[in-house]
C-alpha cells in the first residue's frame, strides 16, 4: 500500500518482447477458432440479478472477434417477453424428473448467438432468475437449474439434432454447475471450464433431490457432490471441471485460506496445486466510455472536469442536496453486509462534519435499507438514497461523484470500482479479492487493509486531504480514467485457456459412477 508514483512509473518502463513471446502471443492471435458454450443463469440486456449477468454479457462479445461463442441461458418469461425473432432449433429429453424442453435461438445485435432453454413449467414465471417477487427462493430451483446443466451436456453430446456442437463447455456460478458433472458421469469428452464469480453462494439441496435430477446415489460422498450433509451444486462444478476460474487473480489465492474458502478452501488448494485453479480478473464492456456514453448529463474525458461537474449537479439535483464545494461520495452496491455497508453507516456522521455529501443507490437487506433513509432524513442536505436500481442512472452517480465507497468485507472482483473508475470518481475501498487487483493505492483509488471503522476512516481522511490538492486529484482521476480495464484489453487469459484445456483434454474426475436411465438409486 502507499505507493509512490515514481516507483509505479518505473516499473511500468517495461522491457521489449522477446521474439519466442512474440511468436507465441502471434500463435495464440492466430489460433482456430473454437466454438465455445457459454452457460449461465444471466444475461445484461436479457435478464440481470448482479455482476455474472455483465461479466456474462461482455467477457463472450469480447471473445467473439477470436471464437463462435454462443449462449445457453434459461428462456425465463421476461425474455420472451421481448419478443424477440425465434426459432426452434433442438428439442431435448427429459431426465428422472428434469422435464424435456426446446432450444429457442435467437441473435442480438452485434453479440452472439443465443440458445434459449425453453421449459415453461419451469422459467414461465415472475421475478429474478432465482426468487419469487416476494423474495422467495423457489422450491424446484434444484431442478430449474439442473435443467440447465442437463441441456448442456446433451448440446455437447450432438443430442437435440442441433448443428452446432461446443469445442468447449463454459459453465459460471452454481445455477450451471451441473454441466461438468452430468459431462464427466457420461465419460462425455468435451473439455469443461467452470467460473467462480461468487464462492458464497453455492446451491445447496437436500440430499434426496439427487434422485429428483438423475443424480446416481454415489456421487453423494465427501469427494464429490457432499457439502456438510447437503448436496452441493457448486462443488460438482469444481470437482468435474477440466479447469476452474475465478474472476481475480487475488481471489484466487484467497479462497484456498479458511477465512474466505466457505468450507471449501481444501478442495481449492488441491485445484490449485494440480494447476487447475487461476484467476483471471475480470474487464468491462466498451460502453463505460465517458466521453460518449449517451446516459450522462454531460459526456467527458479526461481533463474536462467542469463536464464531469455537471453530472454532479444532477446528483444534487436528484436529492436535493446543498451545492457546495465538498466532496461527492457514492455508493452503488448490493446492500448487504459482504459490502461493509454498516461501515458506511458507521463513518456517516464523521464524512459530513468533513463537508463531504453522500449519495446512495441500491436494494438489498431490509435492515440496511431502512437505516440509510433515516441517515438521509437525518442530514437532508447531505445524504441522497434511493432504494432500488437503474444502471443508466447509476452511470450519472459514477460520473458525478468523487469517490465511490466500497468497504466489502470480500470481493471476488467487484466491477463498481472499475466503472468508477473510468468515470473519473476514486474507489475507496478494502484491500480484498479484485479490489486489490484493480485498484492502486494512491495513484487510481485508495486501499485500506481491514473492514473495519479505524482502517476505513484513515482512508477516507487520505481521500479528502486529496481532494484539497485539486492538480494531485485530477492527476490521480486521469489514471484512473486510464487504466487499462476493458475486456478487449484482458480477455487473452481466456484464449490461453481454452486452448490449454482442449489440448489437455483429461477427465477431472475419473469413478465408476454413471447416470442411470431408469430407476435412479436415492442419494443418501
Amino acid at each position: 500500500m502507499n505507493h509512490s508514483v515514481n516507483r509505479k512509473l518505473l516499473s511500468d518502463n517495461k522491457l521489449e518482447p522477446t521474439f519466442a513471446e512474440r511468436l507465441k502471443t502471434f500463435r495464440e492471435d492466430h489460433a482456430p477458432r473454437k466454438k465455445v458454450l457459454f452457460v449461465t443463469p444471466e444475461y445484461t440486456g436479457l435478464i440481470k440479478a448482479g455482476g455474472l449477468g455483465d461479466v456474462s454479457a461482455a467477457l463472450p462479445r469480447a471473445l467473439l472477434h477470436q471464437h463462435d461463442v454462443r449462449i445457453l441461458i434459461p428462456g425465463y418469461r421476461s425474455i420472451l417477453q421481448k419478443n424477440f425473432p425465434m426459432k426452434i432449433v433442438a428439442r431435448l429429453e427429459g431426465l428422472a424428473k428434469i422435464p424435456a424442453c426446446k432450444i429457442g435461438q435467437i441473435q442480438l445485435e452485434n453479440g452472439p448467438i443465443i440458445y434459449l432453454l425453453l421449459c415453461p413449467e419451469l422459467y414461465d414465471r415472475t421475478g429474478s432468475p432465482y426468487a419469487s417477487p416476494e423474495g422467495n427462493e423457489w422450491d424446484d430451483n434444484h431442478i430449474r437449474f439442473a435443467r440447465l446443466g442437463l441441456a448442456a451436456a446433451d448440446l455437447a453430446l450432438g443430442k437435440g439434432h442441433l448443428s452446432w456442437r461446443p469445442d468447449i463447455v463454459h459453465s459460471n456460478d452454481w445455477p450451471s454447475a451441473l454441466a461438468p458433472a452430468y459431462m464427466a458421469l457420461r465419460h462425455q469428452s468435451t473439455p469443461t471450464v467452470f467460473t467462480i464469480h461468487n464462492l458464497a453462494f453455492q446451491g445447496l439441496f437436500n440430499p434426496e433431490t439427487g434422485n429428483d435430477i438423475g443424480l446416481p446415489a454415489q456421487v453423494f460422498n465427501t469427494e464429490e457432490m457432499e457439502f456438510f450433509g447437503k448436496l452441493s451444486f457448486l462443488k460438482a462444478g469444481l470437482v468435474y471441471s477440466n479447469s476452474i476460474t475465478t474472476v481475480s487473480e487475488n481471489y484466487a489465492r484467497e479462497i484456498t485460506r479458511p477465512e474466505f474458502g466457505c468450507g471449501l478452501h481444501g478442495l481449492l488448494q488441491k485445484k490449485s496445486a494440480q494447476g487447475q485453479l487461476q484467476g483471471i480478473t475480470n474487464g468491462i464492456d466498451d460502453s463505460w466510455e465517458p466521453s460518449t456514453d449517451p446516459y450522462l448529463v454531460e459526456s467527458f474525458s479526461p481533463r474536462q472536469w467542469e463536464a464531469k461537474r455537471a453530472n454532479t449537479r444532477y446528483v444534487e439535483n436528484r436529492f436535493n442536496l446543498a451545492a457546495n464545494d465538498g466532496p461527492m461520495f457514492a455508493v452503488v452496491s448490493r446492500l448487504a453486509p459482504q459490502k461493509g455497508v454498516d461501515l458506511t453507516l458507521g463513518i456517516a456522521d464523521s464524512l459530513v462534519r468533513a463537508g463531504g455529501r453522500l449519495a446512495v443507490m441500491g436494494t438489498g437487506d431490509s435492515s440496511l435499507e431502512n437505516a440509510l433513509v433515516k441517515l438521509a432524513k437525518r442530514y437532508p442536505k447531505q445524504v441522497g438514497v434511493h432504494i432500488g436500481f437503474n444502471e443508466n442512472e447509476s452511470r450519472r452517480f459514477f460520473a458525478g461523484s468523487d469517490f465511490l465507497l466500497m468497504p466489502s468485507r470480500f470481493e471476488p472482483c467487484g466491477l463498481s470500482q472499475m466503472y468508477a473508475q473510468r468515470f473519473g470518481s476514486l474507489p475507496i475501498a478494502t484491500c480484498t479479492g479484485g479490489l486489490a487487483d484493480t485498484i492502486e493505492d494512491g495513484l487510481n483509488g485508495f486501499l485500506f487493509k481491514e473492514a473495519t471503522l479505524s482502517s476505513y476512516n484513515e482512508a477516507i481522511q487520505r481521500a479528502l486531504n486529496v481532494y484539497e490538492y485539486p492538480e494531485l486529484l485530477n492527476a490521480m482521476r486521469c489514471h484512473a480514467m486510464n487504466s487499462p480495464q476493458y475486456w478487449r484489453e484482458s480477455v487473452r487469459p481466456y484464449h490461453q485457456l481454452y486452448q490449454q484445456v482442449i489440448n489437455k483434454r483429461p477427465y477431472p474426475h475419473t469413478g465408476t459412477t454413471h447416470l442411470i436411465s431408469g430407476g435412479l438409486r436415492q442419494c443418501r
